[in-house]
């Protein structure tokens, strides 16, 4: 659309997003999903790229952000980013063709890159080929960085022996990890045979401790090159992620990263002394899973994450720095996801179902579990224990102080972090989707975090859900759906000529038609047209009171693929990019629904506003 379009009537659009009370509009895209630019698609997607470049000129001018997924680098064997580490970037996300370049010295082939490129299985396709660009990006980053090691660029060495030295709290463990990967031939760590290996940061006596740093020792000098070779990447990436933060800033596109509650398992192997042993971070049983979702993710141990004067113990300072890394690269701000995992989280015994009957609970809301009381924030006086349909609601009476315990994760670490990064509280975007435990709803509301409101998970049987368009309030982010939700335009399809979707319409019809005097034949049309549908969910995001707006990839371009659908594993799933054309694709009719928008919130407001619904229409 901004191609197509310009500035005046760009113009337009944002006074109209202006007028409907919007401060923010930003576009979510996961990094590989990124679209190539012509002659350059390897494999996988990043910002980093002409193509990604090409994005954000098209994103200039109408949104404000782009919010990126997780940046972790991900297992060689799941493309997910969700599980992908905590400080070190994907390699993945370096473009290739810039080391080709003079810029770099050539210190990559031009015949290595073209091969890659001619060879990638989706280069037709906007699919990414995960376990075929792990492979030959690995192999093209080795070629760069024995190339590089070769160069006579002292000011280029001087930048890099800086940049070892300055993240060296994190870089030389993730590093020595990858050498540790080499000598077992296996990146999970819990499969390696040498238990030295597996416990080298987490020595239990004097003696394991002199005996662990002699066997560091030891793989630090036979891997010596290998370790330099991945501190490089990061390097790379380091500088490549710069200047590209510096092209949008040019172009006033902010970038929006993603923390996911997950810890790698080069994290938990490199920090293992912070977690709690025995235990993992899960859901509790609802719904959608009757026993529960064992996600296998360790978690930190309450007494390392403060100390007992309440300040910040070895684990907070971690976690601290972590967020201070990602508010420093993100200016825009960062989305935390699953925030209960942060405040309330549900944990359960290693090996067995997150479930209450298998020792399962809240870590921090279970005073009468033998295990976990220890920890508990909220008393039995607290609890309602009559509570058998609703149990995540069960602590009732919080007190200030048990409120500011519950939070001190959000107060000292991560809007401290922002703040000392130069950003506000309201540069923290809260993913707190789903049933809300009374303390997380406490902690979002003394701390005045914006949350999420998805539209799609509306239900409709319900006048008061939270998601509805008329119960949406402004101080949130909305959104139509998240990378876990079908696009708009495949819900709406599913929906048509059924009981449920009858329910939707009826909700839509009743929030966005309040004026019009034939509803009926509004909810029939709306009740069989799929198009009609899709489009008056989109009028919803933009009539609704939140002053920021969120918009899946896949819902701004009208594409009917999934990105990811929960619960199912395969290559399917984080694999769907931008098409390399995506310029010549047909995006919403964001000047339409803007107008419908308007005049969905009544006859005053659209008078109000009726030279600017002329303006839209010209522009349509």
């Amino acid at each position: 659309m901004v191609c197509t379009l310009d500035k005046s009537k760009v113009s337009t659009i944002k006074k109209a997003l202006k007028a409907l009370g919007k401060k923010n509009f930003v576009f979510i895209m996961h990094n590989g999903s990124f679209p190539a630019a012509e002659g350059e698609n390897t494999g996988f997607g990043t910002i980093n790229s002409d193509g990604g470049k090409k994005f954000i000129d098209y994103a200039a001018g109408l949104f404000d952000a782009i919010q990126m997924g997780p940046a972790g680098k991900t297992k060689s064997t799941d493309s997910s980013p969700y599980t992908g580490t905590i400080f070190s970037n994907n390699p993945l996300f370096v473009d290739l063709k810039e080391l080709t370049t003079d810029k770099w010295h050539s210190i990559l082939s031009k015949e290595t890159y073209n091969t890659i490129v001619s060879e990638n299985p989706n280069k037709n396709t906007n699919k990414t080929a995960y376990s075929y660009i792990v492979k030959k990006q690995a192999l093209a980053l080795s070629e760069a960085y024995n190339n590089f090691i070769k160069t006579s660029d002292k000011k280029l060495m001087a930048e890099f022996d800086a940049y070892k030295i300055e993240n060296d709290s994190w870089l030389d463990k993730d590093s020595l990890y990858e050498a540790l990967t080499i000598e077992h031939d296996n990146d999970y760590w819990p499969n390696w045979k040498n238990s030295v290996d597996k416990n080298l940061f987490n020595p239990k006596t004097i003696e394991e401790k002199i005996e662990y740093g002699k066997r560091l020792d030891e793989i630090s000098k036979k891997y010596e090159k290998e370790i330099d070779e991945y501190k490089f990447i990061q390097f790379v990436l380091s500088k490549q992620n710069a200047e590209t933060k510096k092209y949008a800033d040019s172009k006033g596109i902010k970038m929006i990263a993603d923390r996911q509650v997950a810890f790698s398992d080069r994290d938990s192997w490199a920090y293992q002394s912070l977690f709690l042993d025995g235990w993992c971070l899960g859901c509790p049983p609802d719904y959608f899973s009757k026993d529960g979702q064992a996600w296998g993710f360790p978690v930190m141990d309450p007494e390392k994450m403060y100390n007992s004067d309440g300040t910040l113990g070895e684990g907070g300072i971690l976690m601290k720095n972590l967020f201070k890394k990602m508010f420093k690269e993100n200016p825009g701000g960062v989305r935390i996801d699953h925030i209960v995992g942060l405040i309330d989280p549900w944990v359960y015994k290693s090996g067995k179902k997150p479930m209450p009957e298998c020792g399962a609970g809240r870590l921090y809301s279970s005073p009468e579990h033998p295990e976990l009381g220890k920890y508990a924030i909220a008393k039995m006086e607290d609890l309602d224990l009559s509570m058998t349909s609703d149990k995540e609601k069960r602590v009732k009476t919080l007190s200030d102080e048990q409120i500011k315990l519950y939070g001190r994760l959000i107060e000292k670490i991560v809007i401290a972090a922002a703040k000392e990064e130069g950003l506000t509280k309201d540069a923290i975007v809260c993913e707190d989707l789903g049933t809300l435990t009374n303390p997380v709803a406490a902690v979002m509301k003394k701390y005045e975090l914006l949350g999420m409101r998805l539209t799609q998970f509306t239900v409709p049987t319900e006048p008061d859900d939270p998601y509805r368009c008329k119960n949406i309030t402004k101080k949130c982010w909305a959104m139509i759906g998240t990378h876990d939700n079908q696009p708009v335009t495949k819900w709406a399809k599913s929906l048509i000529n059924t009981h449920e979707g009858y329910l939707h319409v009826k909700n839509l019809v009743e929030d966005l038609f309040k004026e019009e005097n034939d509803k009926d034949s509004i909810i029939v049309k709306m009740t069989n047209d799929a198009e009609f549908l899709r489009e008056t969910k989109l009028v919803e995001l933009f009539a609704c009171d939140a002053e920021n707006i969120q918009i899946f990839f896949t819902d701004y371009f009208q594409m009917n693929d999934t990105y990811n659908t929960p619960g199912t594993a395969g290559d399917k799933n984080w694999s769907l990019r931008l098409p390399d054309n995506f310029e010549k694709m047909i995006p919403i009719n964001l000047p339409q629904i803007l107008k419908k928008a308007i005049i969905a919130r009544g006859s005053k407001f659209a008078q109000e506003n009726k030279k600017l619904i002329e303006e839209l229409d010209e522009i349509q």
